[in-house]
């Protein structure tokens, strides 16, 4: 091929100079790798409520709710407005999933939903905590993902936020002999980018005190702040300047709602406000291997009676289909009746369009349209194949 830039002597000499240090720094912000296994929500417990039976009283409340009231497929479908060859093996899944694993992440907070102990007290708390943490380790009955969120360094004592992930810690390797596998630390209200990287050092600090392997201790920053959306948007190196240690990034609804000052009633997660903030958690930290959450809705039912619980099990269910069509497929839970909706809408999201998404990669590997005359571009093959791989881990 005659070329008149490229081969011997030719006029590209010299122009792509550093290439190979640029592709090399490409491939440190934005690693390519297999989407890994992540937990479909978050469920936060009180630090002063938590035992070593905090799964099973969930799973209990759980498992009786849908006994009680949405016992066969038929009531399932008629709630969540399923066709009953969906709901069938949703409500199936959902029966053995609870029974099985009816929290995938605990997080532990001694932050918002725990509130302003005496010192005394939070120090108890964090030991109690940790002999929890512990004792589950032990019975096999720890949740795959585990952790705390601790108090927020914006709120002026980062020594107490700091003291009581020290304490835990220590208490849960003083017992189990080791840090269990699945821990995340949640760092709340980043007003200021600097406090990222200091709390980092804190976990570099203990990880050499606790004499665990490097990069053990991660965390979990919360995108609760107009500041902190601003923060990501305008700091390219935020990620690789933390050293591996991000390892994820969480909304939160109503301290961002309550800052841009919207009226009580619109602080929700499907507001258009944080549409917005979740597109721009995604545009900034996408291809940095950083997970993505989405947050809550505060609210349980008004009573046992069927009405009030099937009202807010629908509530939650719209909410959950509304982050999974924004692409966040994690979410957090505040009460054992959200993971009947949680797990149920998630099934049904990804069994609805399992067979269909196959088909249109079958259809791309034989070089033919799929149904309905579709002819998908590359980079849709790509989400395709992600969707399936992220369906079998949910679904399994």
């Amino acid at each position: 091929m005659e070329t008149t830039l490229t081969g011997p002597g030719g006029l590209l000499d010299g122009l792509l100079d550093g290439f190979a240090g640029t592709h090399d720094e490409q491939l440190a912000r934005f690693p390519v790798r297999e989407p890994a296994w992540q937990p479909v929500h978050t469920v936060y417990v009180p630090a002063d409520r938590v035992t070593a039976e905090i799964v099973q009283q969930w799973r209990h409340a759980a498992t009786d709710l849908l006994h009680r009231l949405l016992f066969t497929p038929t009531e399932l479908a008629e709630l969540f407005d399923l066709d009953l060859e969906l709901a069938q093996p949703v409500h199936d899944r959902v029966r053995r999933k609870l029974h099985a694993e009816p929290i995938e992440d605990l997080r532990i907070d001694f932050e918002d939903g725990y509130g302003t102990r005496s010192p005394e007290e939070e120090d108890g708390h964090a030991e109690s905590a940790a002999a929890a943490v512990a004792a589950m380790h032990e019975a096999g009955t720890l949740p795959r993902r585990w952790g705390l969120r601790v108090k927020s360094f914006a709120d002026g004592d980062p020594v107490r936020s700091v003291r009581t992930l020290d304490g835990f810690l220590t208490g849960v390797v003083r017992r189990a002999g080791r840090v269990p596998d699945g821990f995340t630390v949640t760092f709340p209200k980043v007003l200021m980018e600097d406090y990222l990287h200091q709390f980092a050092r804190c976990l570099e600090a203990l990880e050499h005190g606790l004499r665990l392997p490097p990069g053990t201790l991660r965390f979990e920053m919360q995108v609760e702040a107009p500041q902190t959306v601003l923060m990501l948007q305008r700091s390219a190196d935020l990620v690789p300047s933390l050293c591996g240690r991000l390892a994820a990034a969480h909304f939160g609804v109503f301290d961002y709602t309550a800052a841009l000052g919207l009226p009580p009633d619109e602080q929700r997660l499907d507001h258009p406000a944080c549409d917005h903030a979740r597109h721009v958690m995604q545009t900034a930290l996408s291809g940095t291997g950083v997970e993505l959450s989405d947050g809550s809705l505060a609210a349980a039912p008004a009573s046992d009676a069927a009405a009030d619980v099937h009202a807010l099990l629908r509530r939650h269910s719209a909410l959950v289909s509304h982050s999974l069509a924004h692409g966040f497929y994690q979410g957090w839970d505040m009460h054992p009746s959200h993971l009947v909706s949680r797990f149920a809408t998630v099934y049904a999201f990804h069994l609805a369009c399992y067979e269909k998404y196959a088909d249109r990669v079958r259809a791309w590997q034989e070089r033919r349209a799929a149904s309905g005359g579709v002819l998908d571009e590359p980079a849709t093959i790509r989400t395709l194949v992600a969707a399936l791989a992220r369906a079998d881990r949910a679904l399994c």
